[in-house]
C-alpha cells in the first residue's frame, strides 16, 4: 500500500473529536485503503479489534441490511460501553437513509465515526443539509506524481512520468 501521509495525518488529528469524518473522492482513489491503513494505526495505538466496527457496502457479504434501522440496530448491539468505538462505513451512500444511522451514532459519547462515499450524492450539498455542522470532509485525490514516484523504483523521472500517465 502506498502511504497517503497527508490524509493519514488529517485523520489522526481528528481522532476522538466529536465530528463525523467524511472521506470523499472519485472511485479507486484510495478511500477504502486509507481507512484500512487508519484502522491499522488504531490497532498499533492499543485499540482492540472489538472496538472497531467496519462495514464495506461494496462487499456483497457485508451488504446484508434491508434498511438503515436494521443497520443502526446491528451496530448499536456491537458497541462496547465505557470504551471508545470506532465506526467505519465504507461507501455508506448505498444504504437508503444512511444519514439516520450516522446521526444516531453521532449523539453517542463513545463513538468516533468515519464514512466514505464516491458518488455525486456524497459530494453534493445534500450531505451538508443532512449532517449540518457535524462533519468534516476529507476530499481524496488520485495519487500525485510525487506519491507515485516515491512508491516505485524507477531508473529516471521520464520513465516514471510515462508510467504515471498510463
Amino acid at each position: 500500500m502506498i502511504e497517503r501521509t497527508e490524509y493519514m495525518e488529517f485523520l489522526k488529528k481528528l481522532k476522538d473529536k466529536q465530528i463525523i469524518k467524511v472521506v470523499t473522492g472519485i472511485r479507486r482513489c484510495g478511500k477504502s485503503t486509507l481507512l484500512n491503513m487508519y484502522k491499522g494505526y488504531l490497532k498499533k495505538t492499543g485499540i482492540n479489534d472489538e472496538q472497531i466496527i467496519s462495514i464495506n457496502f461494496e462487499n456483497p457479504n457485508e451488504m446484508i441490511y434491508d434498511d438503515w434501522k436494521e443497520l443502526y440496530n446491528n451496530i448499536e448491539k456491537k458497541l462496547i460501553k465505557n470504551k471508545k468505538n470506532y465506526i467505519f462505513l465504507d461507501e455508506v451512500q448505498k444504504i437508503n437513509g444512511f444519514e439516520n444511522v450516522v446521526d444516531g451514532l453521532y449523539i453517542k459519547d463513545n463513538v468516533d465515526i468515519y464514512i466514505t462515499g464516491s458518488n455525486s450524492y456524497m459530494l453534493s450539498s445534500e450531505l451538508a443539509t443532512y449532517l449540518t455542522g457535524r462533519y468534516m470532509e476529507i476530499h481524496m485525490l488520485p495519487l500525485s506524481f510525487k506519491e507515485f514516484y516515491s512508491a516505485y523504483n524507477f531508473n529516471n523521472e521520464n520513465q516514471a512520468y510515462q508510467k504515471y500517465i498510463e
